[in-house]
């Protein structure tokens, strides 16, 4: 157990050793609950980590010059 302050705008610091026993290591996403007068603070994995690594292997359908992109962007839709 640890004494912990709240500020005016309602914001908490979690201590270095919870954060490793959570096994937080860089600012995210958590997911946080309340029974009866007692929060719990549980890790979620980002939306966007989790895409990670799903394109790896796969080939582009086609190769884009990047000097001539702008003539591969189709405007039509604007």
């Amino acid at each position: 157990m640890q004494t912990i302050a709240i500020t005016p705008r309602w914001q908490i610091h979690l201590p270095v050793a919870f954060r490793k026993k959570l096994g937080i290591d860089r600012p995210g996403l958590v997911e946080v609950s309340l029974t009866k007068k007692t929060i719990i603070i549980k890790p979620k994995a980002s939306p966007l980590l989790r895409l990670a690594g799903k394109y790896r292997g796969k080939t582009p359908v086609s190769q884009i010059d990047v000097d001539k992109i702008r003539e591969s962007i189709d405007y039509s839709a604007l």
